[in-house]
């Protein structure tokens, strides 16, 4: 038991760092989230440098818009894991 002390005083302040993310932090990840639920997300990019012409392109899709879940429900979901506790405001699409 003496032996695991120096470990448990470690260990423990690293488990409280990993606690509730603040109200704020959880809506703007949550919403996003949500967002991503309802369709998703692409950039294309094209320009002309020195070396010639360029493209770029990107796709973002979750598995929660392949699972076809509801918006609000992710949200929710998202908010209780991150807070604890039910959103303090509704989501905005």
């Amino acid at each position: 038991m003496i032996r695991a002390l120096p470990l448990l005083v470690l260990v423990l302040p690293l488990l409280a760092a990993c606690g509730q993310v603040s109200e704020e932090n959880a809506y703007a990840q949550c919403s996003e989230r949500a967002r991503l639920a309802v369709q998703p997300r692409g950039e294309i990019g094209f320009g002309v440098g020195s070396d010639g012409p360029a493209a770029r392109g990107s796709v973002t899709i979750s598995s929660d818009f392949i699972a076809g879940r509801d918006p609000q429900v992710v949200y929710d979901n998202c908010f209780r894991q991150l807070t604890g506790a039910g959103p303090t405001r509704p989501l905005i699409l």
